[in-house]
């Protein structure tokens, strides 16, 4: 799932960052707000997602993911694979990426 939904974000013009604690999934993204739209709308319709909520939306002033089509952070165990974009969270379940999407509403 996580390839393919970078591979659509990139196709779109959206990059982002999604992060995996405590059975919760929380994704920043960020891109054109028409792509932003499309991709959300699309989010909603997919039966994988559910209790969806927008915490915080507007304009940025640079990017914060503008490398990553969609950065991912979760447990160490869950990158057996050394995946791409890959970034371990500590036991609190954070880490830097993470705080950069947290600081998307300050």
């Amino acid at each position: 799932m996580l390839s393919e939904a970078r591979a659509k974000n990139a196709s779109m013009g959206i990059t982002g960052h999604l992060l995996y604690t405590e059975e919760v999934f929380v994704q920043c993204i960020e891109g054109p707000p028409a792509a932003i739209a499309a991709l959300w709308e699309s989010l909603q319709r997919d039966d994988r997602h559910y209790e969806l909520q927008v915490l915080a939306k507007g304009p940025i002033e640079a990017r914060r993911y503008q490398d990553w089509s969609m950065a991912f952070s979760s447990y160490p165990s869950l990158n057996r694979f050394n995946m791409p974009g890959f970034f371990a969270v500590d036991k609190e379940g954070m880490n830097a990426e993470a705080e950069r999407c947290a600081q998307a509403d300050a």
